[in-house]
């Protein structure tokens, strides 16, 4: 899954950033939960992407909402594009299968509260890992600062996720047709500043969302991880 990276800035939703209630910034996605990735130290069995070399394309399915304190994002529009390895970068005997993929982008979002308004910002290298398994994982890896939110109104702060270093966050990939791949309730660490209103004191945000993900090389075929 090779992609080129991007930059895109727009009002929008970020994966795994805002203004969240409690000190704690909080996305939630319409997405059934996830099965955590395997724990580290298990051995990891062989895992195949097909077909190689094909090109995907993933879309957001359902809606993705972040809760800001009293004021909640909500998008329906997110999209990444990328292509499987080829062969034989597409299957490994005793681990995953990495790709990068371009950054993500998120549109058609609607605020619930007049006056406050959300601009993202996502760019650098980012990347996923699929682990075939009982359920087959995924880890999505985050550059650093490769998320950024500036809201501006009622409540003026800019959030920036993986501040410090990439970040990853764990999530599961589901063979169909089209496949999907899943985050729910995975941890993002992230800074806050801003003035009144603002959670400086957040240093981790919730992320979730569904892709499906689709065959842009061959339509009537589907992207899986098999052994």
């Amino acid at each position: 899954m090779q992609l080129r990276p991007r930059t895109h800035a727009r009002t929008l939703l970020a994966a795994g950033t805002g203004v969240a209630a409690a000190g704690a910034l909080c996305l939630a996605v319409t997405a059934p939960a996830t099965a955590a990735a395997p724990a580290q130290g298990a051995a990891a069995g062989s895992t195949t992407v097909t077909p190689a070399g094909h090109a995907f394309a993933a879309k957001l399915t359902g809606k993705a909402t972040f809760k800001a304190g009293s004021v909640t994002v909500t998008c329906s529009a997110s999209n990444s594009t990328g292509q499987v390895p080829a062969a034989p970068g597409n299957h490994n005997d005793a681990g995953p299968v990495s790709s990068s993929i371009s950054a993500p982008t998120y549109g058609s979002c609607t605020t619930s509260m007049p006056g406050v308004s959300a601009t993202v910002t996502t760019s650098g290298a980012w990347g996923v890992s699929m682990q075939n398994g009982s359920p087959s994982t995924a880890v999505m890896s985050i550059p650093q600062g490769g998320v950024v939110v500036k809201t501006s109104g009622l409540a003026t702060c800019t959030v920036t996720a993986a501040p410090s270093g990439p970040a990853t966050v764990n999530g599961s990939w589901t063979n169909g047709a089209p496949s999907t791949l899943t985050f729910s309730g995975a941890s993002v660490p992230v800074t806050v500043t801003g003035g009144f209103g603002c959670p400086t004191s957040a240093t981790a945000s919730t992320f979730g969302a569904t892709y499906a993900v689709s065959d842009t090389t061959d339509p009537a075929s589907q992207i899986t991880v098999t052994g």
